[in-house]
């Protein structure tokens, strides 16, 4: 048995895609996990160069060159690569010379996942200590309210002249404002009812509602008709589209563009993680509007109570959206740039309870 017949077998159970390259930088081998990180098979591409398959940053080749000539191995981390197919994925990868100037060994780690997982996690802890400074300042401003509201009524009975109640009338009108906003930054507060919906009975209620608010925006409908019933909150799941619709609606509307469109799109998707639970199948919602954009200064920020990126927003909307997803085990991002602007909701099709 040759020394290839030995080791073929171990390289390619590996989970790490391992790529060789010669001293030509010329593909020599590459395990399973490199084929599909990379979506070419070694047998068909034997022999080609290795920045046939990825494009990083025009000096990639010569760092490569530079470790065979100097026998050097590095690191490199959070890489972004180009593929052939077009796709583009975050690694990190380490470049190990072998043999005398032979050629090389790289070991590629995809983080896209990880990176996602970071950051939806980082989110959510973010989220709940918003969210728990927001119920104690609620309370905090709640109960001074209610104190200001009865004396002015009070004050408004007592009052000799019953033109000046119109003051009073301002000071009970202002503290009932205050105390609506403050239940809107809580958001509801009741538990998720979780049955089976069809997913795009919500979201024609959505559709139909936004029609009637404004007839001058176009709406189209991008449904997948195969995606089955899932487990959910009818009303919660319409108030969280709702709020996403709407935004693009009165974006659309501030910015005078005249021929606004919002694209309601449902998929399935494979193999996706929210957080650190891996789901079989999602039900994606892409809510898309042709609108200004998000400002790059808040964009990241965009879920946090107050931050809005219209004049007239009061920065709620979104952050009680996904606050109503989370109790859906959901997840929801947000792509933007001029002229393109895309909130995506994920939930997973075996929903199950989410703590409130």
């Amino acid at each position: 048995m040759s020394e290839r017949d030995i080791h073929k077998p171990l390289l390619d159970s590996l989970s790490t895609a391992l790529v060789l390259v010669d001293e030509k930088l010329l593909l020599r081998y590459m395990n399973p996990a490199a084929e599909a990180l990379l979506a070419a098979s070694c047998d068909s591409n034997v022999g080609e160069p290795i920045t046939y398959f990825f494009h990083e940053t025009p000096e990639t080749e010569d760092q490569l060159k530079l470790a065979i000539a100097e026998a050097n191995h590095y690191t490199k981390r959070q890489a972004e690569w180009q593929l052939l197919s077009g796709g583009q994925i975050m690694v990190d990868y380490t470049v190990t010379p072998f043999g005398d100037h032979n050629g090389l060994i790289i070991e590629i780690q995809p983080i896209n996942r990880l990176l996602r997982i970071n950051r939806e996690e980082m989110l959510a802890a973010s989220h709940d200590t918003t969210r728990t400074l927001v119920r104690g300042m609620a309370h905090e401003i709640k109960n001074p309210l209610g104190g200001i509201r009865g004396a002015a009524q009070l004050l408004a009975r007592e009052l000799p002249d019953p033109e000046l109640t119109e003051y009073t009338n301002i000071i009970i009108d202002e503290a009932d404002r205050l105390r609506n906003l403050v239940d809107r930054m809580l958001g509801p507060n009741q538990l998720p009812q979780h049955k089976q919906l069809n997913i795009h009975e919500a979201l024609e209620r959505v559709a139909n509602i936004i029609h009637a608010e404004s007839d001058a925006i176009q709406l189209i409908r991008d449904y997948d008709p195969s995606i089955p019933d899932i487990m959910g909150d009818k009303e919660l799941l319409i108030q969280a589209f709702l709020n996403i619709a709407r935004n693009a609606m009165q974006a659309l509307l501030e910015a005078h563009i005249s021929d606004g469109v919002i694209r309601l799109r449902t998929r399935i998707q494979r193999q996706f993680t929210i957080g650190r639970r891996h789901n079989p199948l999602v039900c994606r919602i892409d809510i898309i509007d042709n609108g200004p954009g998000i400002s790059k200064d808040i964009v990241e920020n965009i879920f946090f109570p107050m931050i809005s990126g219209r004049a007239e927003g009061t920065g709620l909307g979104l952050t009680i959206s996904q606050q109503l997803i989370h109790q859906h085990n959901g997840l929801i991002e947000c792509h933007s740039e001029p002229g393109n602007t895309c909130f995506t909701l994920y939930l997973p099709m075996d929903v199950q309870h989410a703590e409130a």
